[in-house]
């Protein structure tokens, strides 16, 4: 069983993901990946490895159970590309956010810039951005 991290509108659409609900780290990662295009599971988990400079792995496990959560909650959608040489049980699966998971990502990453903000303005970070700016 899967449990979803995200709120769900109550009145109207009960299937509506509210944007401003935060996102558990792994889903955050994922949407910030696929802001940059299409991609299959083995790419998202190489893209997080890559853009966290190897401090996150998404093993397989997490991302795949996120990605099926994402998926019933209208953040992303699963796209029909087949390489020629691929059969369907083969075939790589690719992935892209919906106009949802594309609120949802903006949203948490406006969340998450103020919480830095008010680490910088607690001098818990100096202003420089990227790795290596607080204590650990």
């Amino acid at each position: 069983m899967v449990i979803s991290t995200t709120k769900r509108e109550r009145a109207g659409n009960p299937d509506r993901v509210e944007p401003n609900t935060p996102v558990t780290p792994a889903v955050f990662h994922i949407l910030l990946t696929l802001a940059d295009g299409e991609s299959h599971g083995y790419g998202i988990m190489q893209d997080v490895g890559r853009i966290t400079n190897g401090e996150t792995r998404l093993g397989p496990g997490t991302l795949y159970r996120s990605i099926q959560r994402m998926l019933v909650d209208g953040l992303i959608e699963e796209l029909a590309i087949t390489l020629d040489d691929e059969s369907d049980e083969d075939r790589r699966r690719y992935y892209r956010l919906t106009g949802k998971g594309l609120a949802v990502a903006k949203a948490e990453a406006g969340r998450l810039a103020d919480l830095v903000d008010a680490a910088r303005k607690r001098g818990l970070i100096s202003g420089r951005t990227g790795n290596g700016g607080g204590t650990r």
